[in-house]
């Protein structure tokens, strides 16, 4: 064969390479690197956000779940796949903070959540390690309540952990108000009645709108 005795420019199919066939190549060549470029920035701003879930998630736990536990955003993604039963959530706005929940309090919260009727098949433990955040918190007597109000009991608690029964009974003889510096029985009275246990300071209060 001739071919490879032939000059590039006398090569089959040869293009000579032109200035705006040169410019051609170039504007190729650099969207192409964008476009990777673009891609790995993507992924990492994604996994960035996902540390970050992660990082708040786990600020509820307590160290002997914080290597176990799953951590799952709010819509139910899984951003870490763990070994125990707890599950850690980030905190969502305006109405907790972080928290890590085993199954049981799990079906609890899609309980509290759906309006519907709950019975604790077995004791159950939940951590809130890192207390309600400053524009959350929650009404100690109403589970339906969102924001508060002078009669309401709204409580901005501190770090605590939470208990479930089955046998609610179990609480009687335990404070119901706010107004105390130990355990204090939540929701009395409803499907969702749980023991707040504050372990730490409890932060300052939201303020109550006026009537």
């Amino acid at each position: 064969m001739l071919s490879h005795r032939l000059s590039p420019r006398q090569q089959p199919g040869f293009e000579p390479l032109t200035p705006a066939r040169k410019g051609t190549l170039v504007l190729r060549r650099v969207v192409g690197i964008a476009v990777i470029c673009a891609a790995f920035a993507g992924a990492a701003n994604a996994q960035s956000a996902s540390d970050a879930m992660i990082s708040d998630a786990l600020r509820a736990a307590p160290a002997s779940i914080v290597d176990t536990a799953s951590v799952s955003d709010l819509a139910g993604n899984v951003l870490r796949q763990g070994t125990s039963d707890y599950t850690c959530f980030p905190a969502p706005d305006g109405i907790a903070g972080p928290m890590c929940f085993d199954a049981e309090w799990r079906r609890w919260m899609a309980a509290w959540m759906g309006g519907k009727p709950f019975t604790a098949k077995r004791l159950a433990i939940a951590y809130m390690l890192a207390g309600d955040s400053p524009d959350g918190g929650a009404s100690n007597i109403d589970p339906a309540a969102s924001v508060p109000s002078a009669d309401n009991e709204w409580i901005v608690e501190g770090p605590h952990m939470m208990v479930i029964t089955p046998d609610p009974s179990v609480y009687a003889g335990i404070p119901t108000v706010i107004q105390t510096d130990g355990p204090y029985v939540m929701w009395s009275g409803t499907p969702y009645v749980h023991l707040m246990v504050p372990i730490a300071a409890r932060p300052e209060q939201r303020s109550i709108p006026s009537q």
